[in-house]
């Protein structure tokens, strides 16, 4: 970690939020910001825009972590759940809301640096995947729309398909749009007229 780190501590316990803070400061530059309070968690989680929040929960009830997860925003951000003990079924609920790490046995000064970084590491890992997903599936609807938009020229001027892809491409070019917008025009065109 090259930058300094923003991040969100989720404690309700005063002491343990200054042991906790005081680990974070000895292990890697960081803004360290310590919410005490549930209320209005997503708000405040959001009005700080971490890099990283960490949830340190004695026994979090499903209730309790679905609230923290959604608040804390696992999806914008890697998030990790430090609980004293195991609960049935916590953890898998955990990493299916998003959480990057959940770790049990609480918060320790030693194991904090580490779960962070693997947090974070997984968290990056997990993004580049649905990044990469998104991407995968826009160009299977963009190649449906141009198979869609070839099958449609083919009919109404009796080309192969190769000339309809052409004729597609062509178009494209000469108005200065990409061949998938094109095929969508001409797809949405074809369904107004029947």
């Amino acid at each position: 970690m090259n930058r300094e780190l923003k991040i969100v501590v989720v404690e309700e316990d005063r002491d343990r939020a200054i042991a906790i803070v005081d680990a974070l400061t000895d292990a890697c530059p960081c803004d360290v910001v310590v919410i005490g309070d549930h209320s209005g968690l997503s708000r405040q989680i959001a009005a700080h825009g971490p890099d990283i929040v960490l949830i340190d929960v004695n026994n979090p009830t499903r209730d309790m972590m679905e609230e923290l997860t959604l608040a804390s925003g696992p999806l914008d951000r890697p998030v990790a759940m430090f609980v004293s003990g195991n609960s049935d079924g916590l953890a898998e609920a955990a990493i299916e809301a998003g959480m990057s790490a959940y770790v049990v046995d609480g918060l320790s000064p030693e194991r904090i640096k580490p779960v962070m970084d693997t947090a974070i590491a997984r968290f990056s890992m997990v993004r580049q995947m649905r990044n990469e997903l998104a991407e995968t599936r826009r160009a299977l609807e963009e190649r449906k729309v141009i198979d869609r938009a070839k099958g449609l020229l083919m009919k109404a001027r009796g080309i192969d398909e190769q000339a309809a892809y052409a004729l597609l491409r062509k178009t494209a070019m000469d108005q200065g749009r990409r061949v998938p917008d094109v095929a969508e025009a001409l797809v949405t065109a074809a369904g107004l007229l029947g």
